[in-house]
């Protein structure tokens, strides 16, 4: 089965397609830093949209995601964006997790997902 990154550089791939099944990096809100979990929560799923549609898939076919964020006081600012993102009918598996260090301070929310083609 062949495999296709896409966004690589030495480090990391932000997506990598192997076979029907696509994997993206946890995203992180890149133009949303130190903003409300809010809008990286937004900027973070556009982000997730954009791959997805360059590997050729959408969020209507994610099955799995992990959401990590920096406390579980923000749960409920983050899945109001989530809920209003996610297609009615698609939830896929879910695991969210509190993690007080992100890559960096600027950051409260990270989401990871995979998906099938």
């Amino acid at each position: 089965m062949s495999i296709t990154r896409i966004q690589t550089n030495e480090r990391m791939s932000q997506c990598v397609v192997h076979g029907d099944t696509v994997y993206t990096a946890g995203q992180v809100a890149l133009t949303a830093g130190g903003e409300s979990v809010t809008k990286q929560t937004e900027t973070i799923l556009a982000q997730i949209d954009a791959l997805l549609a360059e590997a050729g898939t959408d969020k209507t076919k994610i099955l799995s995601a992990t959401i990590w964020i920096c406390t579980m006081d923000d749960f409920a600012e983050m899945n109001a964006v989530w809920d209003a993102w996610l297609p009615a009918g698609n939830a896929p598996c879910r695991a969210c997790v509190e993690s007080p260090r992100l890559a960096s301070p600027k950051f409260t929310v990270e989401i990871g997902v995979i998906a099938a083609k």
